[in-house]
C-alpha cells in the first residue's frame, strides 16, 4: 500500500476518534485540502466545525486560526495593516488573520461584503497586497468558512461569484444517536483534539496533494463529468447552471475521494458521490423552482438520473 495512502487512512481514523459519528464529512474536508480547494460549512453552531479544523492542524502542524465574523471585523483585520513605529521611524507591516496555513472563518455571511471580499480574495491569489506590496499566504492555505442559514437574522448573502471560490459545500449535521451518547460520556471535543501529535508536516501534504493529482481519469470519465455540469445549464428549474469552475472542482474532489479510497482511478461512482457537494453552491433556482417548492438537490439527483453514466468496464 501507498504509505502516503496509509497514513492519511491513519489521519482520518484519528479525526474520527475525535469528532464522533462523522466519517463522511471527515472525509470530505479532507479531501478537499488534498484537492487543494477550500470548504464552506452551511450549519448551526455547535456540531463541531472548530474541533474539525484544530483536529486538522494538529495533526497536520500546522498553525490555524478562527476569525469570528461580525459587521466590525475589517478587511485589514484579515489582510494586515501599516503601523508608524516610532523606534523605526518607519512604517512597519502586521500580519492579519489570513497569515496561517487553516483558518476557520466563522460565520462569513456575518460580515460585511468588502471584508467577505478579502477573505475570498487571499483564497483566490494565495496573497495579499498592501500598500502596493503582494505578500504571499503560507502553504498549505486552506480555509474552513462556516454559514448560518440563511433565515438568519443580520446576514449578508455571500453572492453566486464568491460562492464559486469554495471547491465544496457542504453540512456537518447533528450526531447519530450513539454517536451523542459518547459524546456525552467524553471530554470536549476541542480538548481531545489539543491532545492529537502531528502525523505529517507541509511537505508529505505537498507529496500527498502530487498523488492525488496523478490518479487515473478515463476519457469516459472525463465526458461524464462535463455532460453532468452543462446539464444544469440547461436545466428548465434552473436561473444560472455551473461554471466550467464547476467542472475543474469536480475533477479533482473525484480524484481526491479515490484517492482515499484505495484507488489510482476515478470511477463514475466517485463522480457521483461528490457532484452534489461540489455543485449545489454553484446553481440558482428559478422562480418556477421556488413556485413548485422544487430544491436544489431535487434537481441534481434527477440529473444524475437521467445523464447516461460510462460502465465500469469502459471507465
Amino acid at each position: 500500500m501507498d504509505p502516503n495512502r496509509d497514513l492519511a487512512q491513519k489521519m482520518l481514523a484519528a479525526i474520527n476518534q475525535v469528532l464522533l459519528g462523522k466519517e463522511e464529512p471527515v472525509m470530505e474536508a479532507f479531501a478537499t485540502m488534498l484537492a487543494g480547494g477550500h470548504v464552506l460549512i452551511e450549519d448551526i453552531p455547535g456540531v463541531g466545525k472548530t474541533t474539525l479544523a484544530l483536529a486538522l492542524s494538529r495533526l497536520m502542524g500546522l498553525q490555524w486560526r478562527r476569525v469570528q465574523f461580525t459587521p466590525d471585523v475589517l478587511p485589514s483585520d484579515l489582510t494586515g495593516f501599516s503601523i508608524y513605529r516610532k523606534d523605526k521611524e518607519a512604517f512597519v507591516y502586521q500580519p492579519g488573520a489570513v497569515f496561517c496555513n487553516i483558518l476557520l472563518a466563522d460565520e462569513i455571511n456575518r460580515t460585511s461584503p468588502k471584508t467577505q471580499s478579502a477573505l475570498l480574495e487571499t483564497m483566490e491569489e494565495g496573497a495579499v497586497s498592501v500598500d502596493g506590496v503582494t505578500r504571499p499566504v503560507p502553504a498549505p492555505f486552506f480555509v474552513i468558512a462556516t454559514q448560518n442559514p440563511l433565515s438568519a437574522e443580520g446576514t449578508q448573502p455571500l453572492p453566486m461569484a464568491q460562492m464559486d471560490r469554495f471547491m465544496i459545500q457542504m453540512s456537518i449535521g447533528y450526531p447519530d444517536f450513539a454517536s451523542e451518547i459518547a459524546l456525552a460520556k467524553q471530554a470536549n471535543g476541542e480538548k481531545r483534539a489539543e491532545q492529537l501529535s502531528a502525523m505529517i508536516d507541509a511537505s508529505a501534504l505537498s507529496a500527498m496533494q502530487r498523488a492525488v493529482g496523478q490518479v487515473y481519469l478515463h476519457d469516459t470519465v472525463y465526458a461524464y463529468i462535463v455532460r453532468l455540469v452543462a446539464a444544469t445549464r440547461d436545466d428548465p428549474y434552473l436561473q444560472m447552471g455551473a461554471s466550467p469552475r464547476g467542472t475543474i472542482a469536480l475533477v479533482k474532489m473525484a480524484r481526491a475521494a479515490a484517492w482515499l479510497r484505495g484507488r489510482d482511478f476515478v470511477t463514475p461512482a466517485d463522480v457521483v458521490d461528490q457532484f452534489p457537494l461540489v455543485i449545489t453552491h454553484r446553481i440558482l433556482l428559478n422562480g418556477r423552482a421556488r413556485l413548485e417548492g422544487v430544491r436544489k438537490r431535487d434537481v441534481l439527483q434527477r440529473i444524475l438520473k437521467e445523464t447516461d453514466k460510462p460502465t465500469t468496464r469502459e471507465a
